[in-house]
């Protein structure tokens, strides 16, 4: 049984938390009160009146004037990130993050310790609540597409349990939207084939959905039987580390993408670094509105883990495959690959100052932040001049 643990309106219930005078009021995470920059997270108040992230801070003003808005703490998120990462650690080892606010986790093996894996998720959320003053949502399935939809399903502080003989009935009555992969238009090619729910398209015969969606469609086939052989794992294991983040709506503006993307490239140094990786092939992935996907890939001549080298290669690969013409983006994401970690490797005489200096920078910041936490430390304008416009990681 795999658990799908995922924080319930991280960033905004972080603040009411740390603001008790905003618990109960719409809150918006990102922009500014006069309408600038673009929603990082909204709370569950903020959300009644359709606002959610990536959406125009202006706009969100407009459909909720009264709505506290807040600037984004990035490195305070990540602080308490690591502090629901320490409570995953006492019950299990295997665990696969995804973003600050949501992981996997694998507990086979645990029972004796800690009992069912319904037991260990009962036991999470209720640690994160006592100890964090927070809410999580946890799914408990067989598989990951499973467990991920669970979690999913009864916000905020939700827990959903699907057992291996009962996937197929929990899947059969959920909307064709629940699938990875199937967005706005995929939905209307779904519609006009009078699919609306996942128990539909499993009535399907799969040469049609090929015919429409080209291999995707074998994807959506294995989903709507709920298939998923994917494992949990780990960081100091996988053979790539990445972030990536759906928006709610899809974004068309180069500067929330490019705040986005360095958002990204961020959460993926630290995992490089805490886990002693270094690579070469930095990847970038696209999702179109259209549903068109692309990957691109830049190899370096030699391994980093140096936040400035990878976000330089990272917005190169971004800027270079944007333009006014393509369509607004529904995914972004960053990962790292081709691990070469054989120690220390002969330096070249004629090495980028610069690049020696970030890696010691990083070093520095690193250990700052273990012993003091994230927002000890701030990191200069060159890199961050957009941060704080950053939309972060979907909730």
């Amino acid at each position: 049984m795999i658990l799908h643990v995922d924080m319930d309106a991280f960033y905004a219930s972080v603040e009411q938390r740390d603001r008790p005078e905003l618990r109960g009021r719409p809150v918006i995470v990102g922009g500014t009160p006069e309408g600038r920059g673009v929603v990082a997270a909204a709370s569950y108040e903020a959300r009644q009146f359709g606002i959610h992230s990536a959406m125009p801070a202006i706009t969100a003003r407009r459909l909720c004037p009264q709505a506290v808005c807040l600037p984004v703490r990035m490195r305070h998120y990540a602080a308490i990130s690591a502090q629901i990462r320490e409570i995953f650690q006492r019950y299990t080892p295997t665990i696969e993050p995804l973003s600050l606010d949501e992981a996997f986790l694998d507990v086979a093996g645990t029972e004796k310790l800690f009992g069912s894996a319904c037991d260990v998720a009962r036991q999470i959320q209720t640690t994160i609540r006592e100890e964090l003053n927070l809410a999580a949502s946890v799914g408990v399935a067989p598989n990951k597409f499973v467990a991920k939809i669970a979690s999913d399903l009864r916000k905020p502080q939700g827990f959903v349990y699907v057992p291996p003989d009962g996937v197929a009935a929990f899947l059969e009555p959920l909307g064709i939207e629940r699938l990875w992969g199937v967005g706005k238009v995929s939905q209307q090619v779904l519609h006009k084939l009078g699919v609306r729910t996942i128990g539909q398209l499993r009535q399907m015969d799969v040469s049609i959905l090929r015919d429409h969606f080209g291999k995707q469609g074998d994807h959506l086939w294995d989903l709507a039987h709920g298939r998923d052989e994917r494992r949990v794992v780990p960081d100091h294991l996988a053979k790539s580390i990445s972030h990536e983040t759906t928006f709610a709506q899809d974004v068309g503006d180069f500067d929330v993408l490019r705040a986005c993307l360095l958002d990204l490239t961020e959460q993926v140094a630290r995992r490089l670094r805490r886990q002693k990786l270094s690579g070469r092939t930095i990847q970038l992935k696209i999702r179109f509105a259209n549903f068109r996907t692309i990957t691109r890939a830049n190899t370096l001549p030699v391994p980093t883990n140096v936040t400035q080298t990878l976000w330089e290669t990272a917005a190169e690969l971004l800027a270079s495959n944007l333009s006014a013409a393509t369509p607004p983006v529904r995914l972004l994401g960053m990962g790292v690959s081709g691990f070469d970690n054989r120690g220390p490797q002969q330096g070249s005489l004629f090495a980028d100052k610069d690049t020696e200096r970030h890696s010691r920078l990083d070093v520095v910041r690193d250990a700052i932040r273990e012993k003091f936490g994230e927002s000890a430390l701030g990191r200069g304008a060159r890199l961050t001049d957009q941060e704080n416009a950053s939309g972060g990681p979907s909730e």
